[in-house]
């Protein structure tokens, strides 16, 4: 029997934060990234500050991968229009931020920005993206290389990995069907489910840690709150963007009509056809035509 476990974007905010419960996001993104993560610390950033009123869910946190390099990722939970354009900002801002004046621009700090998305983006089918940048030839579409003297300095073997890395989670397209351990993360994220037996790195941590049974009273109230005022955004948003979408459609069906009927009263007048017989070929009133 599955047990009722805290959501993902919640735990960042208010457990995940600490040293003790970095295995649970070191296995994430292990998985994610395929390659043992560890932790070095949580960051101060101004986007960590926690507020009750806050409506992002957002971490920022230094790591060490298999090569020793420093990487800092930023986990979203988010609902906006521009995206896109946000986590470009976030990821330069986290550039400028963690870089010190004294340093040469050869030791800027490498960025993964990872998006857990749990409403409807972009266009496609797949359920996780990855975005990087390399510089193609415009005439013979040969891929930009380092040389050896670049690879030495930046510490690096090619150009995308000297730029952010994206990755971009659209939850709704994952299909519940695990075929791997990270299926099983992208299944805890959608369904806030984890099996008996989870072979993903840092789930069966997740899973004693994340009991919803386990919260005190407080906790618990706390975070019924938190998942009301997430079904109140999604409320919102349907009445304000969708609803208004509609609306709109039904008024351009509308003025599309209206338009018709007057175009077929000019074409009546143009053939001198009587006003009376216009009347009751449009349904345009009298005074309608007359300002046609």
């Amino acid at each position: 029997m599955s047990r009722k476990l805290i959501s993902f974007d919640w735990a960042i905010k208010r457990i995940l934060r600490s040293k003790a419960n970095f295995e649970i996001l070191e296995g994430f993104l292990s998985e994610l990234l395929k390659e043992d993560i560890t932790i070095l610390e949580v960051l101060e950033s101004e986007s960590n500050q926690e507020r009750r009123d806050d409506k992002f869910n957002r971490l920022d946190i230094k790591v060490k991968n298999q090569k020793q390099e420093i990487v800092l990722i930023e986990i979203q939970y988010d609902r906006e229009m521009d995206y896109l354009q946000r986590i470009l900002y976030a990821s330069s801002k986290a550039i400028t931020e963690h870089m010190k004046e004294s340093y040469a621009y050869a030791k800027v700090t490498k960025i993964i920005s990872i998006s857990i998305l749990y409403f409807d983006f972009g266009d496609g089918d797949d359920y996780i993206y990855k975005g990087t940048t390399n510089f193609i030839g415009l005439h013979n579409k040969s891929l930009l290389q380092l040389n050896e003297k670049q690879k030495e300095l930046y510490k690096v073997e090619n150009v995308e990995n000297i730029y952010p890395e994206y990755y971009l989670i659209k939850i709704k397209n994952f299909e519940n069907n695990s075929k791997d351990s990270l299926d099983e993360w992208i299944n805890f994220l959608k369904n806030e489910e984890i099996p008996d037996n989870p072979i993903a790195k840092g789930l069966l941590k997740a899973k004693e840690t994340l009991d919803y049974l386990k919260m005190d009273d407080d906790e618990r109230e706390e975070y019924e709150r938190y998942q009301k005022s997430l079904h109140d955004q999604a409320s919102a948003y349907e009445s304000t963007y969708v609803v208004g979408r509609i609306d709109g459609m039904k008024q351009g069906i509308e003025k599309g009509i209206e338009q018709e009927k007057i175009n077929i009263a000019r074409n009546l007048l143009k053939a001198n056809i009587d006003i009376d017989t216009i009347v009751l070929s449009t349904g345009l009133s009298r005074e309608e035509i007359g300002r046609i």
